[in-house]
Parts: C-alpha cells; structure tokens; sequence
C-alpha cells in the first residue's frame, strides 16, 4: 500500500512565497511591456494596465511579507497605501479614457500590447489555481484572497484584449477608452477592498489569517 506524502506547515508556507514572487515577477514585466507599448501606441487602456500591474506588486508583497511574520500594525499600513495607490490610479485611468473619448483620440495597433495580454490570459489562471490548492491546503484567508485577485487580474487582460483586438479588426477606436474605463472600475473597487483589509484581513471567526481552518469558504 503506498501512502501519498503531506506537506508540512513550513512546505506550504514556503510555496505560498514563492508563488507571491513569481506573481511579482510576472507583474513587473507585464507592467514594463504594457507601459511601454501603451505610450507608444496611445492606448490608455494598456498604460492603465500596466500601472495596476505596478500597484499589484505591492499587494502581491504584502502577502509575501505576512509568511515572514509582519506585524499586523505594518500590514494595515501597508494596505492602506495600497488602498490610495488604487483609487489614484481609478481617478488617472477615468480621466484619462473620458479625456481620450470626448477628444476622439485613436490609439494604433499595438502587436506587444496585444501579446502581453494573450500570454497574461495563461499564466494568471494557472497562478491562480496554484494558489487556490496552496490556500486550501494551508488553510490561509490571505492566500485564498490572494488568488481571487490573481483572477481578478485574469479578467483584466480579457478585457483589455478585448479593446485591443477590437480595435485593431475593427478600427474601432473608442474600444481602447472603454476597457480603460473598466480597468478604472476594478482598480477602484481593489481600493476599496484593500482598505477594508481583506486582502490579508481576519476571518469572519475573529482568527488570524494563516490560523484558520483547511476548509476555506468560497
């Protein structure tokens, strides 16, 4: 009879880190391709992007950060100005797209925005899907949150390919402004979620999270 080995506390933890860096490392080159193709072919929507990519990280830092023992007075702070980077960033992206569909701007095709954002739609959901079995498994709040914001970001690339592809089939210009205006929606609506904490914040239970049981509701 063979037996199927479980991993320990300190295993699991170990790779709820290593799944944040990677979510990090992945959101900084998608952060430095989106930026950079987005300025050049004057899509709001792929500057917008790129910058929730940025913001990201630092969401993606603080559940890095709670599997190495931070206080949960730094952790609050933390989301906070997390919090604020969103909601600046929602404000920026909503005037930005409302500026560029009242004046008509047109963004060109952009082959590298197009890309970073079909490859995003692959390795997201799998980010995503390893975090939702690590959280399960380590009975973590924060990781399990951490994963539904991994599929957030999923959404975001959908959308933003949507606007992408449609406007270089299509011409149809005003598609790049309105996934921006999306993109400006989930950033606002991640803000406000931050700063409620629930990113790394307690379970309904009142216990910490990292300490509570396997079984995680959806």
């Amino acid at each position: 009879m063979t037996s199927t080995a479980v991993p320990d506390r300190a295993e699991l933890e170990r790779t709820a880190r290593l799944l944040a860096y990677a979510t990090i490392a992945w959101n900084v080159i998608e952060a430095i391709v989106a930026i950079g193709a987005g300025v050049a072919a004057g899509s709001v929507a792929l500057v917008g992007f790129g910058l929730d990519s940025i913001v990201e990280v630092g969401s993606a830092v603080v559940v890095a950060w709670q599997f190495r023992g931070i206080s949960e007075d730094r952790e609050q702070r933390a989301l906070r100005l997390i919090a604020i980077s969103f909601f600046v960033l929602a404000g920026y992206i909503a005037f930005d797209s409302g500026r560029a569909l009242l004046a008509g701007d047109r963004a060109e095709t952009s082959a590298a925005g197009i890309t970073i954002a079909a490859l995003s739609l692959v390795v997201m959901p799998l980010l995503a899907w390893a975090k939702r079995r690590t959280a399960v498994a380590l009975g973590s709040r924060t990781v399990a949150a951490d994963s539904r914001q991994t599929m957030l970001c999923t959404y975001l690339s959908l959308v933003l390919l949507g606007g992408l592809g449609v406007n270089a089939l299509f011409g149809w210009w005003w598609a790049d402004p309105v996934a921006a205006l999306v993109i400006a929606a989930v950033a606002a609506r991640e803000g406000r979620e931050a700063w409620r904490g629930d990113a790394c914040c307690d379970g309904p239970s009142g216990s910490s999270c990292g300490e509570t049981p396997a079984a995680i509701d959806d």
